[in-house]
């Protein structure tokens, strides 16, 4: 997918249409029309999910940005848009958490010991 990212916009296209697939998509698709949605993506924003990660990651700066104690940097809201296409392990993804809740003045409580 990533050597085709022309696939990655029919996925896109299909769910944002709610096609039951994109197989089914590209038949019964023209190619004119297809290359519109693509100039329509482009001119209008990313359709589906990434636009919504975009606008919460708007919103989360905003009121970060205007609550955030005095001297500490701003946040960037492309910092706060999700990377799906990056591989990050569990351990990973917990120490990010971890770091961000601490930058913004949290406490971390250990949690018990839990049975697995």
């Amino acid at each position: 997918m990533r050597r085709r990212p022309e696939r990655q916009f029919y996925f896109r296209l299909a769910g944002h249409l709610g096609s039951s697939s994109v197989e089914k998509l590209l038949e019964e698709t023209s190619s004119r029309e297809l290359t519109e949605w693509a100039v329509y993506e482009k001119v209008a924003g990313p359709l589906g999910g990434k636009r919504i990660d975009v606008a919460a990651a708007q919103i989360v700066a905003a009121i970060y940005n205007v609550n955030r104690k005095k001297g500490a940097p701003l946040i960037n809201p492309s910092d706060l848009v999700p990377k799906w296409d990056d591989y990050q392990s569990d351990e990973d993804m917990w120490a990010a958490l971890r770091s961000a809740h601490e930058a913004m003045g949290g406490t971390t409580i250990d949690a018990p010991d839990t049975p697995e």
